[in-house]
């Protein structure tokens, strides 16, 4: 599986983003997809996971209610729909696939390139 994570950029806190990753591959569904970020000087934190038919979804407490993760597997895509941004968001965001259920980063097989996401104040 090949990701491609895209959508970033440069946003004002309050404002929305969305964030897409495509994948490559005919196993798509088959794939629990995450989000994780990296904020500059910490470690690589969970976002959120969507199972594979996207019935099941998860977020880490600091997005809860702020964060939406979708899915489209006839597309081959998973979104992260970003709302009231807060300057603590800013990170490079990477979505990743897991063959499991988790909220950790060493479960996850295959991770896309990374979209920087800047919320200025």
């Amino acid at each position: 599986v090949q990701l491609q994570a895209s959508g970033g950029g440069l946003v004002q806190a309050g404002d929305s983003l969305t964030l897409s990753c495509a994948a490559s591959g005919r196993t798509f569904s088959m794939y629990y997809m995450g989000w994780f970020r990296r904020a500059p000087g910490k470690e690589r934190e969970f976002v959120a996971y969507i199972s594979g038919r996207g019935i099941s979804t998860y977020y880490a407490d600091s997005v809860k209610g702020r964060f939406t993760i979708s899915r489209d597997n006839a597309k081959n895509t998973v979104y992260l729909q970003m709302n009231s941004l807060k300057p603590e968001d800013t990170a490079v965001y990477y979505c990743a696939a897991s063959a499991m259920v988790s909220t950790q980063s060493l479960d996850y097989r295959y991770w896309g390139q990374g979209t920087q996401v800047t919320v200025s104040s």
